[in-house]
């Protein structure tokens, strides 16, 4: 009999401990994203360019947003937008473009002539890129350009970023959640001329057109700061990665010293990514992220002590610091407006970073404290292993 009274709770142990397995291993098979499911982020570029004789519009968006906006497009369902299939459905693309982009003089919709439409490659993602031209517009003119991209459609995080040069004066924009109108005025201002002898006064002084007057907080530094929370928001890996680093007990001291190191860190690579100076292959970058969150989940399992993981914290932070850049990167932010657009988007990105840590310290503090609060971590950091091998997985072979 006391043979079997040890025997029978061993085996129950074993049969939960294989429930537990096979719970992560649904957690992982559900949370493998499919192709054919709506993506959650989107991103598209918009390029204005204006100057005296004509405006240029060209638009760009990832081609997996096209096929689920554009039903049948993917005629052969491999989830790749092909040229056959750009050439054979034209008119609806183009319907699909002037439907959803719009640009008013005053109250007043412009007529576009799409000039051309072909698949471009940024980084290990393909965009369609539409290239639109419009009339010219003269100072004195209110333009409003309107994206009505996935405006009613909660489950998209869809942004749209723009950059213009307009009569050579460069400006910025972020159209994203319900602010989908970026205005400007188009203002005259004479030049003055550096000359020591008297002007001639028989020749026209040239004229240049001031920076736009933005009427919308759509250029605000507000909007990158609200682009930056937006970012990390929907970076699942990135607040999977916090997570794992949080999850293990530690000391106070501990944990303020993991937080400052990965600010520290991604934002010293975010910085140097978005100015051009360090590039390295999105590929690598995404599983390198990846990867970070398997080592450290592992750590909470396998290792008895948890010391400097700030330093761990620190090297993976520049990785992930290199993930935050890849959207301000595409933008091409002339440089005299890019120490603002990257600070605020910066701060965006540490806004989100901590609260999150500030919610979720007093829940690990009450966590610490249960009684089977060891068999919750290792467990937790096994489906947070499961969950990054996945994403390792698919970002190296898929």
């Amino acid at each position: 009999m006391v043979f079997m009274n040890k025997k029978i709770p061993s085996f129950l142990g074993f049969k939960r401990l294989i429930a537990i397995f096979l719970s992560l291993l649904l957690i992982a098979f559900i949370s493998w994203p499919k192709p054919a499911e709506a993506h959650a982020y989107s991103a598209s570029y918009t390029k204005i360019t204006m100057d005296s004789k004509h405006t240029e519009i060209v638009f760009t968006l990832d081609t997996l947003s096209v096929i689920e906006l554009v039903p049948h497009l993917d005629a052969n369902k491999n989830f790749v937008l092909e040229k056959s299939e750009i050439n054979k459905n034209k008119h609806h693309l183009e319907e699909l473009i002037e439907e959803g982009l719009t640009l008013d003089k005053g109250n007043e919709e412009q007529t576009p002539t799409i000039e051309s439409m072909k698949l471009v490659k940024k980084e290990n993602k393909e965009y369609l890129s539409t290239t639109m031209s419009f009339p010219a517009f003269s100072p004195g003119d209110t333009i409003n350009y309107n994206d009505g991209f996935y405006y009613h459609d909660t489950g998209t995080n869809y942004v749209d970023l723009i950059t213009a040069s307009i009569y050579g004066e460069s400006s910025e924009g972020v159209l994203q959640g319900k602010e989908r109108t970026w205005t400007f005025l188009v203002t005259e201002v004479q030049q003055e001329q550096g000359q020591t002898a008297p002007p001639d006064t028989t020749q026209v002084q040239p004229a240049q057109v001031e920076k736009p007057v933005e009427k919308t907080a759509a250029t605000s530094w507000f909007s990158f700061f609200k682009l930056g929370m937006l970012h990390i928001l929907t970076g699942y890996d990135h607040l999977l990665f916090l997570l794992a680093l949080l999850l293990r007990k530690q000391t106070f001291k501990q944990y303020a010293a993991i937080v400052t190191a990965f600010t520290i860190a991604h934002s010293i690579s975010l910085s140097l990514a978005v100015l051009g100076w360090v590039t390295l292959p999105s590929r690598f970058v995404e599983a390198a992220i990846a990867f970070s969150i398997c080592y450290v989940a592992a750590e909470n399992i396998f290792r008895k002590e948890i010391r400097y993981r700030w330093s761990i914290t620190f090297l993976f932070g520049l990785i992930h610091g290199l993930g935050f850049a890849t959207i301000l990167k595409e933008m091409r932010i002339p440089k005299s407006h890019l120490a603002v657009a990257l600070l605020n988007f910066n701060l965006g990105i540490e806004a989100v970073q901590l609260t999150i840590v500030l919610l979720l310290l007093p829940l690990l503090s009450y966590l610490f404290k249960l009684r089977n609060s060891g068999k919750i971590v290792v467990y937790g950091s096994y489906a947070i292993v499961a969950l990054g091998a996945i994403w390792l997985f698919q970002r190296i072979f898929l």
